[in-house]
């Protein structure tokens, strides 16, 4: 593993000085002034972030591709052999089973499905609704925000407190006041999938709705006035003004919270376990890899997701672009 490493650690020094030597070439075709020490000086300031991208993001993304069509078991890390496409193949094959596998990915699309336009459709209420000049404003956006810093760790067991069975969770004692008995949520399977889908939403919603909030203020306010002076209502200013202004806004949250929303793993971890009615994609791979140990099939498994991931947001790029 050592010398796999340094030999992708010299091929991205090699590509790192393939980059400089082009720039120099290009900017003394383009007769530019080129200097040498500010130059160096740029290229050492990007080094600790180059690095930290080759450790942290590069090398495991190498190393997971490769582990893809490797029998790896993580007790035997010297005994590995090449199995080309046999954890593709056990993939399907277990999916075919409709077992532990099945569930998770349709727990994931469930999820995904619920949480996306939830999320979203929060934040951009939220935008709206703080989008004003005021005291009052300011204090609306900390309180709608707050949950974002909170890890997502504190917050599952904070709604475990809330949906804990019999009288003492706050939910159903709350319910209870209205003659309504107390229910299991989590151990539900009609209702522990939608519970994680409005804990995740209220989490994540706050992070979106600072990022819709920058795209209002790049909307001019002389569009508004001329909307109004044309008699146009609230909802015809958000469709004619409020929403062209927001496109590029919006196709770049759905992109990011439709990735996020297909790596769900802490909140059915925390909040459930490994249980087939909450299961999820990355919670398999999980169980798969650092559990049951095997790292070449948790490997194959993340290879077909990032494809299915990238094949999505290139269609979601062509759905939403912008004509020119």
């Amino acid at each position: 593993m050592f010398n796999t490493t340094l030999i992708i650690l010299a091929v991205f020094i090699i590509v790192f000085l393939g980059f400089a030597v082009y720039d120099l070439a290009v900017a003394k075709k383009r007769k530019q002034v080129y200097r040498a020490k500010s130059s160096l000086t740029a290229y050492l300031m990007l080094l600790p972030a180059v690095i930290l991208a080759f450790l942290f993001i590069l090398l495991p993304i190498l190393y997971s591709l490769g582990y893809a069509f490797t029998d790896y078991y993580l007790l035997k890390p010297n005994e590995i052999n090449f199995v080309w496409f046999d954890n593709f193949k056990d993939f399907f094959e277990e999916l075919s089973t409709k077992g532990t596998l099945y569930n998770a990915i349709k727990n994931t699309l469930v999820f995904v499905v619920g949480v996306v336009p939830l999320q979203i459709g929060l934040a951009l209420l939220l935008s709206l609704f703080v989008n004003r000049d005021g005291v009052g404003s300011k204090i609306f956006k900390v309180c709608f925000f707050a949950p974002v810093v909170i890890s997502l760790s504190v917050t599952s067991f904070l709604w475990l407190q809330i949906l804990a069975p019999g009288e003492n969770g706050l939910l159903n004692a709350l319910l209870g006041i209205f003659g309504i008995p107390p229910h299991d949520w989590l151990k539900d399977p009609n209702t522990a999938m939608p519970c994680i889908i409005i804990l995740s939403a209220w989490q994540g919603c706050g992070y979106q709705m600072l990022i819709f909030l920058s795209g209002l203020s790049n909307i001019r306010k002389e569009l508004y006035e001329a909307a109004s002076l044309d008699g146009a209502n609230g909802w015809r200013k958000f469709w004619l003004v409020t929403w062209p202004g927001l496109r590029s806004t919006f196709v770049y949250i759905i992109i990011t919270v439709f990735i996020g929303a297909c790596r769900i793993l802490t909140q059915p971890m925390l909040m459930t376990g490994y249980m087939d009615h909450t299961v999820t994609l990355s919670y398999y791979m999980y169980q798969q890899g650092y559990v049951y140990r095997w790292v070449g099939y948790s490997s194959a498994v993340a290879l077909l997701m990032t494809i299915f991931i990238g094949a999505i947001t290139l269609i979601q790029r062509r759905i939403f672009r912008e004509e020119k």
